[in-house]
């Protein structure tokens, strides 16, 4: 008991005793002391000396602590240690499964933490190390954290709530990020957590801008920065000119671009959480010197980024903004051979992350590099491959903001009705007590008379609504189709009548190798375009598009293909031709990627007043209502939506194994 008490009392008074002491002071006692309390209280002093100062030995000595707590069954200080070790361990050591792993490690005595804040916390720093690896993983851990915590951890909920949008956000999922940025918006607000009210609004408005609304994004991005200066939260306000300088450059707006950028410059502070704005504008003022030839300029942005004693290897978004800067710049004086290196390691680091965006730019630059290099086969692939990555993100992109809009409108639905039933229980209550029963009648009266009206009066809105977003979904489809109209001609016009020239240039050679690679990028363009848009409508006539295209699937594909089809030129309009060849189109990509069909059978039957389109295939078939409702099923959504811009009918039947029949019937309309 004696020995107990004295134990007891050394290790309560350790602290003390070693307040004064330095780091070498710890480290020779921890070396020459057996007793796992008194090592555990010197570890955790050499803790705090070395969190700021020495990263690899303040994980070192954490793996020891949580060591030593397990042995002697202190899992709450185990748990503790893994939340701080999460950080140093993703950020510095660039190790997040090292990370997952020593918090896997505590899990294990899940049962044995009674705490809250700590089972929550443990969920949640997992999450911060799933983001660098695995998104959808980290999604799984907030959610779980969310369920650990309690309401009284309030702003660690709320961490995870902006945590888990950035994660949603990232994935592209914009309607869930939006939901989670609001929650986190208004727990940070309970608390009075400024700085923190503004990274959930920050993340708000970068979504606009990753949806392409530019000027939402401008707007909301106006009134952030106004909230910033009036809180006196001016540390993050360098961050906000600088997205708006990537607005500005991605609308081609150049001079809004430059004097985004120079504000940004001014209010920029140098302090650690601003290292990758701080980069990031030195790098675009780079580039855009580099652009406007103004290379005295570009160069000193680049001898500031070069003086930073800054790790860039721990630090890989902020390496990503230093080497598209540096890339920029060794282009514009020439230095092919250093750039391309770099290109290549921006290229592997951009993949790494999975920033879509940086991918894409990357791909740009190797194949700029390797065409100046007259390397043209890998200029062409990676050419190839940019132009298909953007064509992604576009797709993506307008399927997000459908998605977005609609979790918007639900909001406000039950925003609204929760507002209804606030404002009934609100006046219920002020009833006088001697009226109770005679006010509680006419307030059953006129809540009936109300609710009839707000019935009548949301049946006139979701009608206006339906009619709104047929309206937005016509103009989406015309938008895209004009879209495609620009690709395919900047392809024929551009790429293409480049790659004749190279052809010309090599026919007075011996190299028939490259003549023959030159041949077949040529006519890969010349597919590419055609299939972005059918100049064939114009040239021939809606028949013969349509039999040309089939045609084409017929003697390409491994799809016996049979056609039935009458003639219907002269009788649409050109857009309207072009909705019924893109309904053919898509049907016959669906058959041919999903289906599994050997034989296909395409039939178009012209009537007095209007035509009808049937097209058969003996593939697996599919369940419509369950396979409508799929985030991927968009090619059965734009059909419907194509049919319904005709003021036209779709039918669709299909069963399992049996064979898929789609019917269309479009109204003959008077040309415009």
């Amino acid at each position: 008991m004696k020995k107990k008490l004295q134990l007891s009392f050394l290790i309560f008074a350790l602290p003390f005793i070693l307040k004064a002491q330095t780091r070498e002071d710890y480290e020779r006692k921890l070396d020459t002391t057996s007793d796992k309390a008194a090592r555990m209280v010197l570890l955790d002093s050499l803790l705090s000396k070395t969190f700021n100062e020495d990263p690899d030995a303040f994980i070192s000595y954490s793996f020891q602590y949580m060591k030593l707590a397990k042995e002697t069954g202190d899992y709450d200080e185990m748990a503790r240690k893994a939340m701080n070790l999460q950080h140093p361990l993703t950020v510095f050591a660039a190790e997040p499964q090292k990370a997952i792993t020593s918090i896997d490690e505590v899990l294990k005595y899940s049962e044995k933490i009674k705490d809250s804040f700590l089972l929550g916390g443990l969920y949640l720093k997992r999450g911060r190390a799933n983001a660098k690896i695995n998104l959808k993983n980290a999604i799984e851990d907030y959610t779980e954290a969310l369920e650990k915590l309690s309401r009284s951890d309030t702003l660690l909920r709320a961490d995870t709530h902006l945590f888990r949008g950035q994660a949603h956000s990232n994935r592209g999922y914009f309607a869930s990020a939006h939901e989670d940025y609001t929650k986190a918006y208004q727990l940070y607000e309970s608390k009075h957590a400024y700085q923190y009210m503004i990274y959930s609004q920050q993340g708000i408005v970068n979504m606009f801008s990753m949806n392409g609304f530019y000027d939402k994004a401008k707007t909301e991005r106006e009134i952030l920065i106004n909230k910033m200066i009036e809180l006196d939260q001016k540390t993050f306000l360098a961050n906000e000119y600088y997205n708006q300088a990537i607005d500005h450059k991605k609308t081609g707006d150049r001079a809004a671009e430059y004097q985004a950028l120079l504000l940004a410059e001014k209010a920029i502070q140098d302090k650690p959480a601003n290292h990758y704005a701080l980069i990031g504008i030195h790098s675009m003022f780079i580039s855009y010197y580099c652009d406007h030839d103004q290379l005295d300029e570009a160069k000193k942005h680049l001898s500031l980024l070069e003086a930073l004693e800054y790790d860039f290897k721990r630090d890989l978004p902020s390496e990503l903004n230093y080497l598209s800067g540096r890339i920029d710049y060794l282009l514009a004086i020439g230095e092919f051979k250093t750039a391309l290196n770099l290109a290549r390691e921006k290229l592997k680091i951009a993949e790494q992350l999975g920033f879509e965006d940086e991918i894409l730019t990357s791909h740009k630059q190797l194949s700029e590099i390797y065409f100046k290099t007259n390397q043209l086969e890998e200029s062409i692939i990676h050419a190839r491959t940019a132009s298909r990555i953007k064509d992604s993100l576009y797709n993506r992109g307008n399927a997000n903001a459908m998605a977005y809009y609609q979790a918007l409108y639900e909001t406000e639905k039950k925003e609204r009705e929760l507002i209804e039933k606030t404002t009934s229980i609100s006046l219920l209550r002020k009833d006088n007590e001697n009226f109770k029963r005679a006010m509680f009648l006419a307030g059953v009266a006129i809540f009936l008379i109300f609710l009839l009206i707000q019935l009548y009066r949301s049946q006139l809105t979701l009608k206006e609504r339906k009619k709104l977003q047929e309206v937005y979904t016509q103009k989406l489809l015309l938008s895209q189709e004009d879209e495609r109209k620009r690709i395919s001609e900047n392809l024929h016009d551009g790429l293409g009548q480049q790659l004749l020239v190279i052809k010309n240039r090599l026919m007075a050679t011996d190299d028939s190798q490259t003549r023959n690679l030159v041949d077949s990028a040529i006519e890969e363009v010349r597919f590419i375009s055609r299939d972005l848009h059918p100049f064939l409508l114009k040239e021939f006539g809606i028949t013969k598009a349509i039999e040309y295209t089939l045609s084409q699937i017929d003697e390409n594909t491994n799809l016996f293909l049979s056609k039935e089809i009458d003639d219907i030129n002269d009788l649409f309009s050109k857009d309207d031709e072009l909705h019924i060849y893109r309904i053919i189109q898509e049907s016959m990509s669906n058959v041919l990627k999903h289906s599994q069909a050997t034989a296909a059978k395409v039939t178009i039957k012209k009537y007095s007043d209007y035509i009808s389109i049937t097209i058969r295939d003996n593939g697996i078939g599919f369940n419509f209502p369950e396979k409508y409702k799929e985030e991927k099923s968009l090619g059965l959504k734009t059909l419907l939506d194509r049919t319904k811009f005709l003021n036209g009918e779709a039918k669709i039947s299909s069963k399992k194994d049996k064979g898929t029949k789609l019917n269309f019937e479009i109204p003959i309309q008077c040309k415009k």
